[in-house]
């Protein structure tokens, strides 16, 4: 194994790929690791300090350049884990006098993608002072509530709990991380004896502690009567350490998580990881993740939906096939970081019982009573009240580990950090026995009030947050305009088109506006019945299942009815009736699946010409009246569902058209005698009664309002988006 290998990216799988394309080397890669029986080795870090780089940087861009490096390395830290600090010298802007500031990372920030305003600026002098105001372990909440009266240079960066552990620490730079090989020491039975037996006393040990005051205070203490340490190893959550210079705590780091990794792999090639394996990766396991996740999502109950994440990466099938499994699994994670974002335990599943709706449901049941009796027996008079009982992580032998949340990211970020604790679960073991965070422990940190009080400071999600929606056609002018009217209110969208480098261009753009979490793309040929099925199967794997269909593919042409072949007129109920049709069909599944959460959503974009007859174009205006009818037909049928089943009627949508950019635009202006460019959309404009352009985002809205719960008392009905056309009027 070559040690640059990082575990979580080496073997990532097709599971949130920016890519349409599954990556084969990728799955083989995870086929022959886990059939070889061997454990995953840990990733070993390198220093990636350039000096010449460093050279031109200011002392605080000095720090923001090592917490950078230190937060972008996966084998360093994981996403919004870990803080760094600097102690400067500045200019304290209402005294003139030169002051120590305590540089410090933020609360809530990540060190690997922070800016400068991302570190809290602290008074040092002040911050020492504050020990005045501590009378012991229970005050440690109140101390939190003492760090913004040491601001400096009005900064409005919260500092973070983990403030104390560099203040109270009396060197210039301070890393503390917690990287898997560090925390697979930190969360072991035999992990102080195997800190003594790498770092020979360099490295000190102190027991578990939650983060805070109370912490500070015990590491400071702990330092000065050891100054012979060169770093402090928190059990349970991670390592703390020190240097003179940025460029010399910045190595210091990667140098001690280094010496873990190499420790614990000589450890792990003597023995197989979690017991060797028992259930051996299933090659059908991306269709059994497709065909899961909506069943598993529609049976999880809140205030939103949620959305999945699935991952067969090397540790999930390691560990879900291990025969260690259950016995650890039900064990919990065991860095506060870890746990906050993955509950007190993962739901596992019997890969035998998957298609048992009756099983399904009952599990997750048992774990919504499970979660309920753990908040009962743990809560405290002021604690919060109890939040969502649903299991975010789900671990099934075979196939992988599947994590729920209400919003992409969230779920995305889960299964990393329960890939995080399978690499410190395996570490843990190597070395003696694995130690989770202690039941009342676990539920003091997911229901600290300082924690909730973050909670309730965040922002109202969006209104579509929790859903999922497919446009197909996504690629073109109306498609792009919808998908886009959906990825603003919070949805997530996915953007199927015949056209894959087309579709992937706009996934690409929408990627950088409104995050890669949010929009995928497939290629899709809504008259291949095939690649329909693949299409939603996709979006089940990636989202979990899906909330709203908006059937937009689409073609269009004009001849008369003599020139009219039998090919032309195949090609428009191709595209446009059957294209409808088995989107439709291959979404009503998942559709179904949420009946119980509120009810789903279909809109077919149809046409002005499905309910106006339309010299010359007889192909296209019958497909489309075909369509619309469908819709009709499916809107009885999807009512007892929950579905709804609407249709919007542009017309003349010719400004940003792929349609309008190709024959059909000849073929309209010479069915009208007119010219084919300023003189056809002029034609149109003044045709309407509102004499007004229709654009793609006229379509857009349209089609938003009848996916969304707006119009959740609507269904069997048409928009006409025209500017008015007597001709289309359907009453």
């Amino acid at each position: 194994m070559q040690s640059s290998w990082l575990c979580r990216p080496t073997f990532t799988g097709q599971s949130g790929s920016d890519s349409m394309a599954q990556s084969t080397q990728d799955a083989m890669t995870v086929e022959t690791l886990v059939a070889a029986d061997a454990a995953i080795p840990f990733a070993v870090p390198t220093s990636r300090w350039d000096d010449a780089h460093a050279a031109t940087l200011s002392p605080a861009e000095l720090l923001l350049y090592r917490s950078n490096l230190l937060g972008s390395d996966l084998t360093v830290t994981n996403f919004g884990g870990g803080n760094t600090s600097a102690k400067l010298t500045q200019t304290d802007p209402l005294s003139g006098a030169a002051v120590e500031v305590l540089w410090v990372k933020g609360s809530g920030g990540d060190i690997g993608s922070m800016k400068l305003d991302g570190f809290a600026t602290l008074y040092q002098e002040k911050l020492l002072g504050l020990e005045a105001h501590y009378a012991g372990p229970d005050d440690d909440d109140k101390m939190v509530g003492y760090l913004p009266h040491c601001t400096f240079n009005l900064n409005g960066r919260a500092a973070s709990i983990d403030t104390p552990l560099h203040s109270l620490l009396p060197f210039a730079h301070v890393d503390h991380v917690h990287p898997d090989a560090i925390i697979a020491l930190a969360a072991s039975s035999g992990g102080e004896a195997a800190t003594q037996e790498i770092w020979g006393g360099k490295i000190g040990w102190l027991p578990w502690k939650r983060p805070g005051y109370t912490l500070g205070v015990m590491l400071r203490d702990y330092v000065r009567a050891n100054p012979q340490v060169e770093g402090v190893m928190l059990a349970g959550h991670g390592i703390i350490c020190w240097a003179d210079s940025a460029k010399a705590c910045y190595e210091h780091t990667v140098q001690l998580i280094a010496d873990a990794a190499n420790y614990l792999n000589a450890k792990l090639a003597s023995k197989p990881a979690f017991g060797g394996q028992k259930v051996a990766p299933n090659p059908d396991r991306a269709a059994i993740a497709a065909d899961l996740m909506p069943r598993l999502r529609g049976f999880m109950t809140g205030a939103r939906r949620k959305l999945g994440h699935w991952s067969d990466d090397a540790e999930a099938l390691e560990f879900a096939g291990s025969v260690q499994f259950e016995r650890l699994a039900a064990l919990g994670t065991s860095c506060p970081d870890h746990f906050l974002r993955t509950k007190i335990a993962p739901l596992t599943l019997d890969p035998a019982r998957l298609q048992d709706d009756a099983y399904l449901a009952g599990k997750i049941a048992d774990y919504r009573a499970m979660y309920a009796a753990y908040y009962e027996r743990c809560k405290r008079a002021n604690s919060p009240a109890m939040r969502d009982s649903n299991p975010v992580v789900v671990l099934v032998p075979g196939v992988g580990r599947i994590t729920f949340a209400t919003d992409k990211t969230t779920a995305r970020l889960a299964g990393e950090f329960y890939g995080n604790a399978i690499n410190v679960m395996r570490g843990a073991e190597a070395i003696g026995e694995y130690i989770a965070l202690d039941e009342q422990e676990a539920f003091d940190i997911e229901y600290w009030l300082l924690e909730e009080a973050k909670l309730q400071r965040m922002p109202a999600p969006k209104p579509m947050v929790g859903k999922i929606a497919l446009v197909t056609g996504g690629a073109g002018g109306i498609g792009a305009a919808t998908a886009a009217r959906f990825l603003r209110e919070g949805a997530c969208v996915v953007l199927a088109d015949r056209d894959a480098t087309a579709a992937e261009d706009v996934r690409a753009g929408f990627a950088k506006q409104y995050g890669k979490d949010m929009v995928r793309a497939v290629a899709c040929d809504v008259t291949d019945e095939a690649q329909v099925q693949a299409a939603f199967a996709y979006a089940a794997r990636e989202f979990g299942g899906l909330d709203i269909l908006v059937a937009n593919a689409g073609i269009a042409s004009s001849a008369p009815i003599e020139q009219t072949t039998l090919e032309l007129w195949d090609r428009n109920f191709d595209v446009l009736a059957q294209g409808y049709f088995l989107t439709a069909k291959h979404a009503w599944g998942l559709l179904k699946r949420m009946k119980e959460q509120g009810g789903t959503s279909v809109v077919f974009i149809g046409s002005k010409n499905a309910v106006a007859a339309a010299a010359g174009a007889s192909a296209y205006a019958s497909a489309k009246a075909a369509a619309n009818h469908l819709a009709r037909c499916l809107a009885l049928e999807g009512a007892p569902e929950g579905i709804r089943v609407n249709v919007v009627n542009p017309d003349a949508v010719i400004k940003g058209s792929k349609i309008w950019d190709g024959d059909w635009r000849k073929e309209r202006a010479a069915s009208n005698k007119i010219d084919a460019g300023e003189e056809l959309e002029a034609h149109y404009r003044n045709r309407s009664m509102l004499k007004r352009d229709v654009l793609p985002e006229d379509i857009a809205e349209a089609a938003y309002w009848l996916g969304s719960e707006a119009s959740a008392k609507s269904t069997g009905n048409m928009i006409n988006v025209d500017a008015g056309n007597v001709q289309a009027f359907t009453r």
